[in-house]
């Protein structure tokens, strides 16, 4: 028989073996991972170490809740095989953008298992009260709950790199314990009596209930910045901070300060910023999510301490 006869079987068993292996993981070189925000974005790169790279849709400074997307996004989200975003429904602009592109890539709301707090009775619009709020990275061990996420869905996505996110995920959870225990040293150095915080709008619930502070109230009244105060609720808020002896009124570098340099002045009360949504550019004082965190907690201590 001829050589190139006997071959042929051989070849078709190579061919069957071949078909019945299960598909290989996505390389994660080619994987094409988006997050939304700075803060979620420095997350995942924590976890995925230098197994691939992050894509961020909102630029420093940016203000998750009235971004406008531009076509650079649409391109970005129409090839991402996953995305990442903060959910609680911090993103509305997310849903709409996925739609317009056509994407098909999983949706990873990292947020999801946390217990979103509600909104103060009167503080916020009917949709803010229903969604909870959506700042749940306020407390490191919120993040710990983003940690373990992100881990699971980059484990499902590509499992050959498994156990490099889960070292990664011990890591960096690591680094939150500790960087809880600092803050807690830290605002220990305020009196119980200065531990009050008014903002821009209402964004440190979740601050405030870890590690005993009082929201008393922001001068946009609501979880989102893209609504605009009343003269009433200026005047709530002014009247506020009078009776509560406010020392500051902390306002985010993404905002901006009109309104708050108003209420500044009528009250007699010191304007302090920090990154509330967004990190500083890169080689700025916030960042990383540590960063941040080491930054805001200074500034609020500094402002409230005697």
């Amino acid at each position: 028989m001829h050589p190139r006869y006997l071959f042929l079987p051989a070849l078709l068993l190579l061919v069957l073996l071949t078909a019945c292996q299960p598909p290989a993981a996505t390389p994660a070189g080619e994987m094409n991972v988006v997050a939304t925000t700075s803060i979620v974005a420095d997350v995942v790169r924590q976890i995925g170490g230098d197994a691939f790279t992050v894509s961020t849709l909102l630029p420093p400074n940016a203000e998750p809740h009235n971004f406008q997307p531009s076509p650079r996004d649409m391109a970005m989200v129409e090839n991402a095989s996953i995305i990442f975003a903060n959910g609680a429904g911090l993103e509305e602009f997310l849903q709409p953008l996925i739609e317009n592109a056509g994407a098909k890539a999983r949706v990873i709301a990292v947020s999801d298992g946390i217990q979103l707090l509600e909104a103060p009775a009167g503080e916020a619009d009917g949709e803010d009260a229903h969604t909870g709020d959506p700042h749940t990275w306020v407390d490191p061990n919120n993040v710990m709950v983003w940690v373990e996420n992100i881990r699971a869905a980059l484990v499902e996505l590509d499992p050959a790199n498994a156990a490099i996110y889960q070292a990664n995920a011990e890591r960096y959870t690591a680094s939150l314990k500790e960087l809880d225990s600092w803050v807690v040293e830290q605002v220990a150095l305020i009196p119980a009596a200065n531990r009050t915080l008014v903002t821009d709008h209402l964004v440190y619930g979740y601050f405030a209930a870890r590690y005993g502070f009082e929201q008393i109230g922001a001068i946009i009244p609501g979880f989102s910045t893209s609504s605009s105060p009343s003269a009433q609720d200026l005047a709530k808020i002014e009247q506020a901070i009078r009776g509560h002896n406010v020392q500051a009124i902390f306002i985010s570098d993404a905002v901006t300060p009109t309104l708050a340099q108003r209420v500044s002045d009528d009250t007699g009360v010191q304007l302090v910023r920090l990154y509330h949504e967004s990190f500083s550019e890169p080689g700025g004082p916030a960042a990383t999510y540590l960063d941040m965190v080491h930054y805001n907690v200074s500034a609020i201590v500094a402002a409230l301490k005697p």
